[in-house]
């Protein structure tokens, strides 16, 4: 369902520019990359780990992830404006430094994004997409692995959480054959949650309605 256009979007937009890029045409062309990466290091003023998420809807994972661990960075990636605002307005609300918001669509990643910048990615809760013709769009698709090698660090790790349980199946199969290994799956998050996850809105919607959540980590296997 595409959420309605916000009122005064484009006011509300403006007003968290410290914290969001909104890649413009005359400013950013994700057909042409040298030069263009976003210099992570200057933005943040520091030289702290930086994680990546991935389709972070209202940034609630991304404001709690840079609340909790004030030594590291988060970028999260979202492509509807409508959305991505309320996540800036809540860090800017909270005081957050540590978190950049990037309108932008998964596939242009890498004309933003340096390579090797990441130390994990997060995949939380992103669209199944479930019609076969509608593959090519799942963000585990072998075309954004392909991304994702390019952006992790040596020994990065993503992280995916879901409820679709035919999603998993098919990102299970996606990570082991384009060059993934995979450790700690879970069928069922919940019922041992690690200490350290972070719930996202949808995954407390979701285990309310007492349905199971699904959870991997893949690493890229040395060559």
């Amino acid at each position: 369902m595409r959420m309605r256009h916000k009122k005064n979007l484009d006011t509300r937009l403006q007003a968290v520019s410290s914290c969001l890029i909104k890649p413009g045409r005359d400013e950013w062309d994700f057909r042409v990359q040298e030069e263009k990466c976003i210099d992570l290091a200057a933005y943040f003023q520091n030289d702290n780990p930086v994680y990546l998420e991935v389709g972070c809807g209202k940034g609630g994972f991304g404001c709690t992830f840079a609340a909790e661990h004030p030594n590291c960075n988060i970028v999260c990636v979202e492509k509807a404006p409508n959305v991505i605002v309320i996540g800036c307005e809540t860090a800017k609300k909270q005081g957050l430094k540590n978190i950049l918001f990037l309108d932008t669509a998964a596939e242009y990643l890498t004309s933003y994004l340096p390579p090797k910048f990441a130390e994990g990615i997060f995949l939380n809760f992103s669209c199944p997409f479930p019609k076969k013709r509608q593959q090519a769009h799942r963000l585990t698709h072998p075309r954004f692995l392909e991304i994702y090698k390019t952006l992790l660090k040596d020994g990065g790790v993503i992280c995916q959480k879901t409820d679709n349980m035919h999603f998993f199946e098919y990102s299970l199969e996606s990570f082991s054959q384009n060059g993934f290994a995979l450790q700690n799956i879970s069928l069922d998050l919940h019922k041992d949650p690690p200490e350290d996850n972070i719930m996202t809105e949808y995954e407390k919607k979701f285990v309310n309605m007492g349905l199971p959540i699904y959870r991997l980590e893949a690493t890229v296997k040395p060559e």
